[in-house]
């Protein structure tokens, strides 16, 4: 028997009523901020457009990040490696590891993200699809790296990849 108290209540998100947000290549279905789980976890569900790119090369300083593809592929930047993501494939990035990530060349990808601890993100991917849609400026994006907790860095290696889509 468990008896030690829970810091949360249950979170039950339903589909026909998830948050989400949109830009021309994504939709984001928000599941659970960190503020509902007691700083457990944050995870939300993208699903990309045909060969639609997710995020630039970034890592993160507190937050493990969590990515498990429910269907299509999603090519990811994992340090200075590529790979790709088949249905079912999950994959586990620490902190303070460079990542990248988008839907591999041809194919659409619908993922399951989660960040643990978790950290209000949700605010950020709400900006992030202004941003995506004409409504806000990537400098917005940049000015916010310590409050998400993402790091943008160069990688030639994700740049090259891009470049050959």
């Amino acid at each position: 028997m468990n008896t030690q108290k829970n810091a949360f209540a249950p979170v039950l998100t339903r589909a026909a009523e998830a948050e989400t947000t949109a830009d021309p290549s994504a939709v984001m279905t928000l599941l659970a901020d960190s503020d509902a789980t007691g700083g457990a976890l944050t995870s939300y569900r993208s699903t990309f457009a045909k060969g639609a790119v997710g995020a630039p090369a970034h890592f993160h300083t507190k937050a493990s990040e969590m990515f498990f593809v429910l269907d299509g592929s999603l090519q990811v930047l994992l340090g200075e490696e590529l790979t790709v993501l088949e249905r079912g494939d999950f994959l586990l990035v620490p902190p303070h590891t460079p990542h990248a990530f988008a839907a591999a060349p041809g194919d659409t990808a619908d993922v399951l993200f989660v960040f643990t601890p978790g950290m209000p993100r949700f605010d950020y991917l709400r900006l992030l699809g202004r941003v995506m849609r004409g409504e806000a400026s990537v400098q917005e994006i940049k000015d916010s790296s310590e409050q998400y907790d993402n790091h943008y860095v160069d990688s030639p290696v994700w740049q090259q990849a891009l470049a050959a889509r």
